[in-house]
């Protein structure tokens, strides 16, 4: 069994709930735009982190995440990119990916929009975590935990974060 902590559009912004929320967690994936490598390093702390760019992402963040991860947890093949759509909505040729890859869980930031979609057609569950920092126009940050084991799905649990909290830019 592996507990899960998902995020994604920090936009360098650090918020110390995260710490919080992802203690217990067995790994952290974070979907994009991640704007400095110290977020990347803060999660560290709390767990091993799973980390892809997103458009926003240079430097030293862009030499340590790639731009997709695919890997295999407790029997659940998952992929993880920061722009690649949604069920009825995927980017050109990501749909076509998933089916010959059986992929069964596709997490994706970029839209700063909370979406947790199942498709029936391709058996998978797509988890947009929405936007954990403040960046852009959403109006609720938020993050996802969820549980992984022995090739199931369960748990899914979405955290909204409120304005008040102590949040660091870096």
């Amino acid at each position: 069994m592996k507990r899960i902590g998902i995020l994604s559009d920090t936009h360098s912004c650090w918020d110390e709930r995260y710490r919080k929320h992802f203690a217990g967690c067995d790994e952290i994936w974070h979907a994009g735009d991640l704007g400095d490598i110290t977020i990347l390093e803060r999660l560290e702390e709390i767990a091993p982190v799973r980390a892809v760019r997103g458009n926003i992402d240079h430097g030293d963040v862009a030499r340590r995440c790639p731009e997709v991860q695919e890997f295999e947890v407790e029997g659940v093949k998952v992929w993880m990119t920061h722009i690649g759509g949604y069920p009825d909505r995927y980017s050109p040729g990501v749909k076509k990916l998933l089916a010959e890859k059986r992929i069964r869980l596709m997490i994706s930031g970029h839209s700063h929009i909370l979406k947790v979609i199942p498709d029936h057609e391709l058996h998978l569950l797509h988890v947009n975590p929405g936007a954990a920092g403040h960046h852009g126009w959403q109006k609720v940050r938020t993050l996802v935990r969820l549980v992984i084991d022995e090739g199931d799905i369960s748990d899914l649990e979405v955290i909204e974060l409120s304005p008040n909290s102590q949040i660091t830019y870096i």
